[in-house]
């Protein structure tokens, strides 16, 4: 079937309160993709996020990001009164997210919202808790560790805790109980939000592509509870880091520092741990992007402690044996490979036994130099198709930093000028064959580099674009919708 959908992340949707949350704004937009005939809403990972405040570094796997909570449902259940968060500093820019306000006012008015909570808890929240048992009493434990300790990391923190020695933990658990509970609380309305707006979705036929890292965090309650799984030393320090080595677009690597999987280790134990990491994603999601799918054919390790990604090696992944169990287990989860970057014939033969589609990137496929598999005229029906993702500018800022010759080529190809770029690049997406072509919201807005999403291999100033409340108009949905007729990604009435 012949689909479309829309890039954009919840942080980015308009708000009040600094950041996209899951209120009301975030109903309005899945509105705004029925009337704009979209199937999909693409959503970045939904984790809390640490330093840097990129959604691929998490503090855990499955917890949700407490800055989504939306404050004014809250209120409305009488956990909050307006004057707890109205007249706070959330930022000044209704175009940016300013994370230093966030984070200093946000867990200040979630800490008000569970006082409340616990005059009157519900039986939801113990089912929510048992439900979630697996994690939910590790990740709050982290958590609330790390703020007896400042924030520090997990390897920060006194040994018999970094160790998890049991009575330590008990310990820690008497004396920092209520803690410990707004940490489950915070969870607990995290998802109570989150299936409600999904359901919402779903009733207007739009499913969630949501996204996976394949790596985790170094500082997450998943290193400090699983150590065994992670290439770590006698002191729990890493070995090797992940990473991607130096090529044309960044001459020293990329280096990630997300600790190395230890895959003998999951192979004893049956790819269990990854087994419940699909599955959970699965449960949350309608369809799992898994990022840097090429990691599982062959992954880079760079040594703990370099500086750049220079001095690295490859190493042979688990391939579809790890796939194999989890079709074992789980059946076929719907899942999107990205399988970007640099590809051997064995990634490619991976991708094929997998038989998940891959993704295909326009913004990549100018090159008048070399003929390119990113070309539309090339694509198979098994691939989602892009203008760009989340990592590439927008179209309207590629084409101003592209270089001449790429350009001319682009505009050759699609039969565009300066004029009509973004908007004919976007129909040569949906004209494609690909089954679902996924456009970002700040292309359909025809939007600059200002509301590029993120800049690899770059800390500061990422993941900060919003939205802003006049911008999903009526007249855009329209629009979007008569090209998703056109080209058969909807009923054509």
């Amino acid at each position: 079937m012949r689909t479309s959908g829309i890039l954009m992340h919840i942080s980015s949707l308009p708000s009040n309160y600094g950041i996209g949350t899951m209120g009301a704004e975030a109903y309005k937009f899945a509105d705004f993709l029925c009337e704009a005939k979209q199937k999909r809403w693409q959503i970045l990972p939904i984790g809390p996020t640490s330093y840097g405040d990129s959604p691929y570094q998490s503090f855990s796997t499955n917890a949700g990001n407490p800055y989504f909570i939306d404050l004014d449902i809250l209120c409305e259940e009488g956990l909050l009164k307006k004057s707890d968060y109205a007249t706070l500093n959330w930022g000044g820019d209704i175009r940016r997210i300013d994370y230093e306000a966030i984070y200093a006012n946000r867990f200040k008015v979630l800490r008000k919202a569970f006082k409340a909570f616990q005059k009157n808890i519900p039986e939801a929240f113990n089912e929510f808790l048992s439900k979630n048992d697996k994690w939910i009493s590790n990740y709050a434990m982290f958590m609330s560790i790390k703020d007896a300790n400042g924030g520090k990391s997990w390897l920060e923190w006194d040994e018999e805790l970094r160790r998890r020695d049991p009575h330590a933990l008990w310990e820690f658990n008497t004396k920092h109980g209520d803690d410990i509970l707004f940490w489950e609380f915070v969870q607990f309305k995290f998802f109570e939000q989150w299936e409600k707006l999904k359901k919402y979705a779903n009733d207007r036929e739009i499913e969630i592509i949501g996204d996976i890292p394949i790596y985790v965090a170094l500082d997450s309650a998943d290193v400090w509870v699983y150590p065994d799984l992670f290439e770590l030393d006698a002191d729990l320090n890493p070995t090797v880091v992940a990473g991607c080595p130096p090529d044309a677009f960044s001459p020293t690597g990329q280096l990630w520092g997300n600790p190395i999987y230890r895959w003998q280790r999951h192979r004893e134990l049956g790819y269990g741990w990854w087994i419940d990491r699909i599955r959970t994603a699965a449960e949350l999601y309608d369809i799992v992007r898994i990022d840097h799918f090429r990691g599982f054919e062959g992954y880079y390790t760079i040594p703990y402690g370099d500086e750049t990604a220079e001095h690295g090696q490859w190493l042979k992944g688990p391939g579809m044996e790890l796939f194999g169990a989890v079709r074992n287990a789980l059946g076929e989860p719907p899942i999107i490979a990205e399988d970007l970057g640099f590809l051997t014939e064995d990634v490619r033969e991976l991708l094929r036994a997998s038989g998940f589609p891959g993704m295909k990137v326009l913004e990549f496929a100018f090159d008048p130099r070399e003929v390119s598999n990113y070309l539309p005229h090339t694509y198979t029906y098994n691939s989602v198709v892009y203008a760009g993702t989340h990592d590439n500018d927008t179209i309207a800022g590629w084409a101003k930093e592209v270089d001449k010759d790429t350009l001319d080529f682009c505009k050759k190809y699609i039969d565009a000028d300066d004029g009509d770029l973004v908007f004919k690049m976007i129909r040569a997406a949906l004209a494609s064959v690909s089954d679902t072509a996924i456009i970002q919201m700040q292309d359909y807005l025809e939007l600059g580099s200002e509301a590029r999403m993120n800049i690899p291999s770059t800390t500061g100033g990422n993941w900060t674009w919003r939205m802003t409340k006049r911008d999903a108009t009526k007249k855009l949905a329209q629009k979007i919708a008569d090209m998703t007729r056109t080209y058969g990604r909807c009923e054509r009435f």
